[in-house]
């Protein structure tokens, strides 16, 4: 290989890892339903670097981004690739959580043992690096392999010096720039190309439009990592994302910001894509992240749905107060649930709620208890439900670190569907029985009318498509074993790709137990799907569908809070009440003294008169 050959061309492999089932081999997807934000951020900004020329004016960037959710990825390939073509390569493990982390040092592997430099980056470094007091073995032992750790975030610059380090044979160690937050307003945008956006389900891409968070949640890792000042977009590069998604025939998108509604630019942000649709034709698609307040913004919810959002992610987390407060989530008002709901529900947008167990309060009765009041009282479409997991980066994982409480060694379970830690009220058998039961009682085929017949009732929403996303959920938790947010279409799975610590299996073995499992999985798939047809059927043709109501989707009143079991049978939820109902007689008893306040600091208007005789402005 030539001098020359090699100062021309530098591959940027920038891998999204996936992790691995239970029994070993990568969850990994013909068609995967949620792109990857942070593989599109960087691709984003390292075609930035090359336009910029980084490593030179005669030295080109040759961009290969690869989520391993719906691709194989084959190291010995890759490198044969890099090989074949020359120059020099930087291999970049991108967006790596905790669950993910083994399998991602798994990879790097034989990129090291080839020679080539690898850096790993994402949420379980940054996590870590911002919260806990000693480095842990996983991070150390994978920088002895050779493996370079990025914290922080990579725009304004910091790429570039990643760059510059692995074509000049000098990568460090570590890049830790967790306390140093870059801005957003004008850095490079996501974006992947339509060739890799074909691998997921609809094409759909994603992008982010703000990152920080205020709250203080201690379940959570993004105020830890993204920090709690928030930090903007600019209406001027959502323009520029959509218009560069839309040349490639790319217009559905997940917007990854964990809360759009607290975005101070959220207006601007419909008006644009609104004054797109109007003037250009150029509609989008948006599903969004909002917290339980956001009804409460005026015209949010309204320039919502003219801006192309159709489904709105929740965090409920919980119906029960004391819980909420637990975890420091006290923006979360069970008050508000109902009319939050309702009002998302009226402007034809499908909700999907997270749902959390295993709160210090939860009992084993108590989380199926509330998961039969949130499928009466509640007109939630889909729901997430969730094992309580101190994931690293947050403050639930660093006081238990600290106080020395065990949690699984083994990362991979990491996903919020396994129980890594114990309960302090509940065996570990109950806490698991209470989590599955949860499940097959929200997707029940008794439930799943209930809701199909709520969107047949309001007329503009049919229940056929609800339907297809419960039963969508249903096959993955049920038939798949996964969480469904993991989720995809026809699972992959490849012998050769086992997890090291698991023996690779006999290829007669292996391939007769696949065979057996696909033809299981097609059966029962088959089976689910057929009930949803016939619940759609048996609803669509009642002629009193539109009469339909329940209490989920009568309108909500003061007097229900007296009689509701949401209010009257949970923890702290009738105190959530009287909190409520005196946080109103404060309101109506100083709103006069407010209003007076607020006028008299108001500038008075000049007269009809004099108006009428200034000129008008040019």
């Amino acid at each position: 290989m030539s001098d020359a050959k090699s100062s021309r061309f530098m591959s940027l492999i920038m891998i999204k890892p996936t992790h691995y089932d239970d029994d070993g081999y990568p969850i990994t997807w013909y068609r995967s339903i949620i792109p990857s934000n942070t593989l599109a951020s960087l691709n984003g900004i390292a075609a930035d670097c090359n336009r910029r020329k980084v490593l030179g004016d005669d030295v080109e960037l040759l961009l290969e981004p690869y989520d391993e959710c719906n691709r194989r990825i084959q190291p010995k390939r890759i490198i044969a690739s890099i090989r074949a073509r020359g120059g020099k390569a930087l291999i970049c493990l991108v967006g790596v959580q905790s669950n993910q982390f083994a399998r991602a040092v798994d990879l790097a592997k034989p990129f090291l043992k080839a020679g080539l430099p690898v850096a790993l980056g994402g949420f379980h470094v940054a996590g870590c690096l911002s919260m806990l007091d000693d480095t842990p073995p996983e991070i150390r032992d994978a920088m002895e392999l050779g493996i370079s750790m990025f914290a922080g975030e990579a725009e304004e610059g910091r790429l570039d010096e990643v760059l510059k380090d692995a074509w000049n044979g000098t990568m460090k160690p570590l890049y830790n720039h967790i306390n140093d937050l870059p801005t957003l307003d004008g850095e490079p945008t996501p974006a992947l190309p339509a060739a890799a956006l074909a691998f997921t389900h609809g094409s759909r891409s994603s992008f982010d439009l703000g990152r920080g968070c205020p709250f203080q949640c201690s379940f959570c890792t993004i105020i830890n990592v993204q920090g709690r000042k928030s930090r903007f977009r600019t209406p001027d590069d959502l323009e520029r994302i959509v218009r560069e998604n839309a040349a490639q025939g790319i217009v559905d998108f997940f917007v990854t910001d964990d809360n759009l509604a607290r975005n101070r630019h959220w207006e601007a942000f419909f008006d644009k894509l609104i004054d797109l649709r109007v003037k250009e034709g150029l509609w989008v698609s948006l599903i969004i992240q909002v917290d339980t307040l956001c009804h409460k913004i005026p015209n949010f919810i309204e320039k919502a749905k003219q801006a192309g959002v159709r489904r709105a992610f929740i965090g409920l987390e919980n119906i029960n107060p004391d819980n909420l407060l637990e975890a420091k989530k006290r923006q979360n008002k069970i008050t508000d649930y109902r009319e939050m709901l309702q009002k998302w529900a009226n402007h034809g947008i499908y909700t999907w709620a997270g749902y959390i167990t295993g709160f210090p309060a939860d009992t084993k009765e108590s989380i199926l208890r509330d998961i039969e009041i949130i499928k009466r009282e509640l007109p939630v479409d889909i729901l997430e439900i969730f094992f309580l997991t101190p994931l690293p980066g947050s403050e639930d994982h660093r006081t238990l670190a600290r106080k020395g409480e065990w949690m699984d060694t083994d990362l991979n379970k990491y996903d919020l569907h396994h129980r890594v830690t114990h309960h302090p009220r509940m065996s570990d058998e109950e806490w698991e029985e209470a989590y599955q039961g949860a499940w097959r009682s929200y997707y029940s085929d008794e439930h799943l009318e209930t809701i199909a017949r709520r969107h047949a009732s309001m007329k503009k929403r049919g229940g056929a498509k609800v339907l297809q996303f419960l039963t969508e959920f249903r096959v993955l938790y049920e038939l798949e074993g996964i969480h469904p947010l993991e989720g995809g279409i026809v699972r992959l799975k490849y012998r050769t790709d086992r997890r090291p610590d698991r023996p690779m299996e006999w290829p007669i073995v292996f391939h007769v137990k696949l065979a057996a499992e696909v033809l299981w999985k097609a059966w029962h798939y088959a089976r689910l799907s057929l009930k949803a047809v016939r619940i759609a059927r048996r609803v669509n043709s009642d002629p009193k569908r539109f009469e339909y109501t329940d209490t989920a989707i009568t309108a909500a009143t003061e007097s229900e809070q007296d009689a509701l079991a949401m209010f009257t049978e949970t923890s702290g939820g009738t105190g959530a009440v009287e909190k409520k109902r005196a946080a109103d007689r404060r309101r109506e008893l100083f709103a006069p003294s407010v209003r007076k306040a607020l006028a008299a600091r108001r500038p008075k208007q000049p007269s009809a008169k004099r108006s009428e005789s200034r000129p008008a402005a040019s």
